[in-house]
């Protein structure tokens, strides 16, 4: 009897190590999705744009469907980008709110910085350094399939971040991002009167004021993550 009880014991314990490793190698090692955002965007100065003069969107130019994905190149970006929508006229739908904008934390994760941009069922998030991007497109699936920024550890020169994948959607007047696109509910954003407000699934609250130009600090991402380093170059650390 006891020694069924160890093989199902061993059993259990030798699944669960087998399935942890399998999601470390997918969320870690798995071939990141095919950068199909324009170069020129990737390339261009985000920081020279006036954030409270914000496009019209009376269907006139691309719609969302239209636009190549948006994605994050390799575990960050190394400037603040030109947005992604930027030819995108496509009306909102009538569930959702208006957040375009750039926004700054006044509370909670006081001086973060995020870029939100909308076009028709589509919403894109530029901030810290990642780029997510939910909604129909011309070049990816409806989900963001990115990362989360933060670089866990390099193998010799090579940055490894976790994989993220996400979907968006308006649900009473909330931007709701859900894990994979059909799990938990792991962000919410919406509007409370001038600010707009991000709940994090860790339950930290934070409340954003507008900005009309992107803060000079905030023009390169400040490196995120442990950067455990393995292999690495000696010539490197010194």
């Amino acid at each position: 009897m006891i020694s069924k009880l160890l093989k199902i014991l061993t059993g259990t314990l030798l699944a669960i190590a087998l399935i942890g490793l399998g999601g470390f190698g997918f969320v870690f090692f798995s071939p990141r999705p095919t950068l199909t955002t324009d170069p020129a965007t990737l390339a261009g100065d985000g920081g020279t744009i006036n954030y409270c003069e914000l496009p019209e969107l009376d269907g006139s130019g691309a719609m969302a469907a239209d636009i190549p994905k948006g994605n994050t190149p390799g575990c960050a970006y190394s400037h603040f980008p030109l947005p992604i929508l930027a030819q995108c006229t496509e009306p909102l739908p009538e569930e959702a709110d208006d957040i375009r904008g750039l926004w700054i934390g006044r509370t909670g994760n006081v001086g973060h910085v995020e870029r939100v941009e909308q076009c028709g069922a589509r919403t894109v998030v530029t901030a810290a350094g990642i780029i997510h991007d939910s909604g129909p497109n011309s070049t990816g699936g409806f989900n963001t399939n990115d990362t989360l920024g933060s670089v866990m550890f390099t193998i010799g020169d090579r940055e490894y971040c976790p994989r993220t994948s996400a979907g968006m959607f308006w649900n009473g007047g909330v931007l709701e991002f859900r894990a994979l696109g059909w799990g938990p509910v792991v962000v919410r954003r919406y509007l409370d009167g001038e600010q707009l407000v991000w709940e994090y699934v860790d339950g930290s609250v934070t409340r954003m004021d507008r900005l009309c130009r992107l803060p000079e600090e905030h023009r390169e991402p400040r490196p995120r993550g442990r950067r455990l380093a393995f292999f690495a170059d000696r010539a490197s650390l010194n």
